[in-house]
């Protein structure tokens, strides 16, 4: 009698059907057994426990992403300086070294938050970190074109769309 044995790639298959498998039932037991009563109430879009009032596609301040990216550099340099204050704070790494290992640390550790702080310069200087909103600056076309063509045109198009 001959033995058969999967692969690799068959057992990996296996273990990706079951899981799908295991997804799928789970998802359909949770709909038999879940109470089906809706109204207006749990159907209304949820905001933070507010009502939601306007409309949703308002247009994000690009200088959050920047704040927020700059927290997650400062906080990613948090996570880098604990275990190099642990690993290249060993007493036995720095005698046995001679003092070395410790200036090194201490050096390399400098360089890292020195390029970390002009970074941070860097995008202070450029702005990046103001809140103040500057002025739009309107730009004053030369058309020879005047602008009540354009308002009529604009008006036109709006109630095509409506």
């Amino acid at each position: 009698m001959q033995e058969t044995y999967l692969s690799d790639f068959g057992i990996i298959l296996l273990y990706l059907i079951g899981g799908a498998l295991f997804v799928v039932v789970g998802l359909f037991t949770a709909k038999l057994l879940r109470p089906h009563r809706p109204n207006p109430e749990k159907l209304a879009t949820y905001e933070s426990g507010e009502e939601p009032i306007g409309n949703s596609w308002v247009q994000f301040n690009p200088r959050f992403y920047v704040v927020a990216l700059i927290f997650v550099i400062f906080d990613v340099e948090l996570a880098f300086l604990f275990p190099w204050a642990v690993v290249f704070g060993r007493r036995d790494l720095i005698e046995a070294t001679n003092g070395v290992w410790g200036w090194f640390a201490l050096a390399e550790m400098f360089v890292f938050i020195g390029i970390l702080v002009l970074g941070l310069a860097y995008a202070w200087a450029k702005g990046h970190l103001d809140w103040i909103k500057p002025n739009p600056v309107i730009p004053k076309s030369r058309s020879k074109i005047p602008l009540e063509v354009y308002q009529k045109f604009n008006q036109q198009q709006d109630q095509k769309r409506s």
